[in-house]
């Protein structure tokens, strides 16, 4: 499995036989100027809320590709008006595809799209396959529902978490969530798009660090093999 950091809370994760994208904002971000969307690959697009700055190239992408949209009911049934197909899910349910298996699970958050209208419940994403687990928070605070997910689904091989503290966790809360998570590998996102959201990464790097966890901070366009 590779998962390529598009920037922001963007994901590309490639398994053997499908490509799925996660909240795809590329275009509005002057830090991935360099991505190029058309020329991204999608079988499915994970959607964890409606903020403009998880959606903004969905459907541009997902109506090249093909791309059939994975999120909550709201989410599914606004882009299934655009004439995309969707998969709705709710918090607490699973879905077996022909990649794996995605769990839905809480997130501590808003959710609206950029019209101001209703995005359902935001939430975040355990996605299994034969070899791996990893556990996409989306933008959330701090949470014990996160202690459940290594009893309930499992031990994860990564946990990805937003980093960026103001609008989600900051970088001690997200330590404190690694330890909940029982997961010692945390891919950081959410951070330093805006100016809200800038860290330190050597400090935050140094923190995880002395908390016995390892913090990945990959550069736009650079990915991680598990």
């Amino acid at each position: 499995m590779k998962i390529t950091y598009l920037g922001h809370a963007s994901l590309s994760i490639e398994t053997k036989d499908k490509t799925l994208l996660v909240d795809p904002f590329i275009t509005g971000n002057e830090l991935a100027k360099n991505i190029d969307i058309d020329k991204l690959q999608a079988d499915y697009i994970l959607i964890t809320h409606a903020h403009q700055d998880h959606i903004l190239d969905v459907e541009a992408i997902a109506k090249r590709t093909g791309a059939k949209i994975i999120s909550n009911f709201e989410i599914v049934t606004y882009f299934g008006e655009k004439g995309i197909e969707g998969h709705p899910m709710n918090h607490g349910g699973k879905w077996h595809f022909d990649f794996g298996t995605i769990h839905y699970t809480n997130a501590i958050h808003s959710s609206s799209f950029p019209d101001g209208s209703y995005g359902g419940q935001p939430g975040g994403f355990v996605f299994e396959t034969n070899h791996h687990r990893l556990y996409i928070a989306g933008d959330t605070a701090l949470s014990y529902d996160m202690k459940l997910i290594p009893q309930v689904i499992g031990e994860l091989d990564l946990a990805i978490l937003p980093i960026g503290d103001n609008f989600t966790m900051g970088i001690d809360e997200a330590i404190k969530a690694s330890a909940f998570l029982n997961c010692n590998k945390i891919l950081g996102y959410h951070y330093d798009t805006f100016g809200y959201i800038k860290i330190d990464h050597k400090k935050a790097i140094e923190k995880f660090s002395k908390a016995k966890k390892e913090l990945y901070l990959l550069p736009i366009g650079d990915n991680l093999k598990l």
